[in-house]
Formats: structure tokens, sequence, C-alpha cells
């Protein structure tokens, strides 16, 4: 969101997809040992995918709709987070979990913005904040590493846009470790407070620049 408001969203999430790889990296040797494996094996088929109906449409899919979409997504998971705070976790489940993995795959090709949807599956699980973290880092390294054929079939990549990615990729690299010993740390009823509340001011910056369009 930060950097379409500085150039074209398309040409965002291509200059942002191998810095995103390059961070993966890290991420993929932090949670080597802390991930859901039932959660992965459910969603990244799915956002596999997603993916695929994404490269599909993506000539003729309008954008503001799908920015649109993960803003209200991200909306509705957070009011029903308030509305029932005190209910138990949900299973990890092949319906729902096919469901929005296939939403996050498709959301997360067209604009990166595959996070809500993912939260809205996986957050109710109530899972230990390391194991969240490293199922987010896993599913969403796999899913980069997946894009990067149909970005480049689109042309989505030229020397200018790879030059910038070199230049962040060693940020995003520090951004990952702090991240990782961040997490380590802070306490799982606060890490998940600061989840949902990011999730809601972005999903509400979703809305907004969909609605401007």
């Amino acid at each position: 969101p930060l950097l379409a408001l500085v150039m074209s969203p398309v040409a965002a999430a291509a200059l942002l997809l191998p810095v995103y790889i390059v961070s993966d990296m890290v991420g993929l040797w932090a949670y080597r040992r802390e991930y859901s494996a039932r959660n992965l094996a459910i969603l990244i088929p799915a956002m596999v995918f997603g993916v695929g109906l994404g490269w599909a449409t993506a000539k003729i899919t309008p954008e503001w709709i799908v920015t649109l979409l993960v803003g209200v997504v991200g909306v509705y998971y957070c009011v029903s987070v308030v509305l029932r705070r005190s209910s138990p976790p949900k299973p990890a489940d092949i319906p729902r979990g096919v469901f929005w993995g296939a939403i996050a795959g498709f959301t997360s090709f067209v604009s990166h913005t595959g996070g809500p949807p993912f939260q809205a599956y996986v957050l109710p699980q109530k899972l230990p904040k390391m194991m969240f973290a490293g199922t987010s880092t896993i599913a969403f390294a796999i899913i980069n590493l997946v894009k990067l054929l149909p970005y480049w079939a689109l042309g989505q990549f030229n020397p200018g846009n790879l030059e910038v990615a070199a230049i962040l990729s060693p940020v995003a690299i520090a951004g990952a470790l702090i991240g990782y010993k961040t997490t380590e740390f802070i306490p799982e009823k606060l890490f998940y407070r600061a989840v949902e509340i990011a999730l809601f001011i972005i999903s509400l910056k979703l809305i907004y620049d969909a609605l401007l369009k």
C-alpha cells in the first residue's frame, strides 16, 4: 500500500517480488522448525490454484475490485474477532482452508495482498505465535517463488525494477531478522493484538484506495 502511493500498484508488485523472495530465504531458515504442517498441506495447493487464477484473469480483472475485496475481508475478520473474543480455537479444516487459500493466492498474485485472507483462516485457530509466523512465512515464500514465472510471462520485470530490488534487499533481510527476534520475545497476547490492529488499519486503507479508483 505504501509503494502504491508513489507508483502504479502493478509496478509496485513487480518491484517487491524479488525483495520478498530474498527476505523469504531468511524466514525459511528462521522458522524451519516452527510451522503447522497441516495448514501448509491445505493452504499451499489452494494458494497455487489462486495464483493460476490470477494469472489467467490478469488482463480482465480490475485491480480496484481485488483491492476492495481484500479490504472487506480484513475488516470482516477484525469485527468478527471483537464479537467472538472468547470463542474456542477453530481447527484447520479443508473446506475453509481451500476457500481462503485460493483467495489469498489470487490476491497475492494481483497485488501482494494475500495476508488478510490468509489471516482470516489461520488467526481463528489461535496457534502459538511462532507457529503462526512460521506457517505464514513458509506459505508465502513458496507462493512468491511460484509467482516468478507468471510475472515474467506478463512482462512485469525490467532492469529498473531489478536494480531497485537489489538496493532494497539488504534492508529486507535486516527487517526479516528483526521481525523474527521481536516475535520471539513479544508476549503472545500482545502479538496477536498487534497483528489484528495492523490488519484492520491496512484493510481500511485498501478499501479507501479502492473507492478512490
